[in-house]
């Protein structure tokens, strides 16, 4: 992981990935995993996501991991939630009622860490990290969460035209990441408008992973 180059991304508030709204297809799809009520959600590199409000509004638990504890503390003041801090390993957790984020390296999460999660929303991770890294963190998420069912977004465009992040993920490679883990569905392929950072035109996948 680029970890410099996230940090000072969340340093200059360079984040015209944060959007600025709930992800439409979040609020379209999540139901579809069919996870049960007060579920609890796992977000990988969560950021301080909007997502994350409305999926507490709805009474799902959330815990998520994030690199950058800028984004973390921006997090908390934006849910209006002041939250109970710790060591857990090279990890620092910041928990509440219904939410748990750990701060530092993903890869430094284990399972026993955790704890059980009964969904995985992939809006930001998989598309923010570079080919040599995806295939280990593929690899790492459905070991911590014990292959929980996933929502799964991701990119998809001409990556000659722009260097990632956001990072261009084909269908096949979905597919060689998860097919052997999951029951994979695409559910649903929209154009980005204006393309990806207005630079290049974009489909945005959205995938449901079921387990097999």
């Amino acid at each position: 992981m680029e970890v410099n180059f996230w940090h000072e991304r969340w340093k200059t508030n360079d984040i015209g990935f944060h959007q600025l709204e709930v992800n439409t297809l979040l609020v379209k799809y999540f139901k579809t995993l069919s996870i049960t009520e007060n579920g609890r959600v796992f977000l990988p590199l969560c950021g301080k996501s909007l997502d994350i409000a409305w999926l507490l509004s709805e009474g799902y638990r959330v815990a998520g991991a994030e690199l950058s504890q800028v984004a973390i503390d921006q997090l908390f003041v934006e849910l209006g939630i002041v939250p109970e801090i710790t060591k857990v390993g090279e990890l620092t957790l910041y928990s509440a009622f219904n939410i748990d984020i750990f701060v530092g390296n993903l890869f430094s999460l284990s399972s026993e860490m955790l704890g059980a999660v009964d969904a995985i929303y992939d809006r930001a991770a998989l598309v923010a990290l570079p080919e040599e890294v995806r295939n280990k963190y593929t690899d790492h998420l459905t070991e911590v969460t014990n292959k929980a069912p996933q929502l799964l977004l991701s990119y998809e465009y001409d990556q000659s035209l722009m260097a990632g992040p956001p990072f261009s993920i084909s269908v096949e490679e979905v597919n060689r990441h998860y097919a052997t883990k999951y029951n994979l569905t695409l559910v649903e392929s929209v154009d980005v408008p204006g393309g990806v950072k207005g630079k290049c035109a974009a489909v945005e996948h959205v995938w449901s992973l079921q387990i097999s």
